[in-house]
């Protein structure tokens, strides 16, 4: 499955926790259930329902009371939408004079409205 088909499948607080998790596993030699909660602030029976939600579709691997692995797909969707929230929070920083911390937030919103044609060349345009 490609990763617009797989963007289209999962909803935009999906998205959050794909990110989370995408983050957590970078820094983090296993990622659990409590991780992602006290990384967002959420309780833990709602991790575990987006966990399998994002399991469904094939994003994660996860063993009830084990770690959770991103999948391949996972990956490239997890490293897809943080490049995207960046690359918007860059340029509203730069471009708009944003607060970089209201940028993030801002980047945050607009990225789930945005087309991955957009998206794309926003990344592009920050890139150079």
């Amino acid at each position: 499955m490609t990763s617009l088909t797989k963007q289209n499948i999962i909803s935009d607080a999906l998205k959050e926790y794909l990110k989370a998790i995408y983050k957590l596993a970078h820094t983090k030699s296993e990622v659990r259930i409590t991780d992602i909660s006290r990384y967002m602030g959420i309780s833990k029976p709602s991790v575990n329902r987006a966990v399998n939600a994002l399991k469904s579709v094939g994003l994660v691997e996860h063993r009830p009371y084990g770690s959770i692995f991103l999948t391949v797909h996972g990956e490239e969707e997890g490293e897809r939408i943080l490049k995207h929230t960046d690359a918007v929070a860059r340029f509203l920083s730069l471009s708009l004079e944003i607060d970089p911390d209201e940028a993030i937030d801002e980047a945050n919103r607009i990225t789930s409205k945005l087309s991955n044609n957009t998206l794309s060349k926003i990344v592009k345009l920050m890139q150079n």
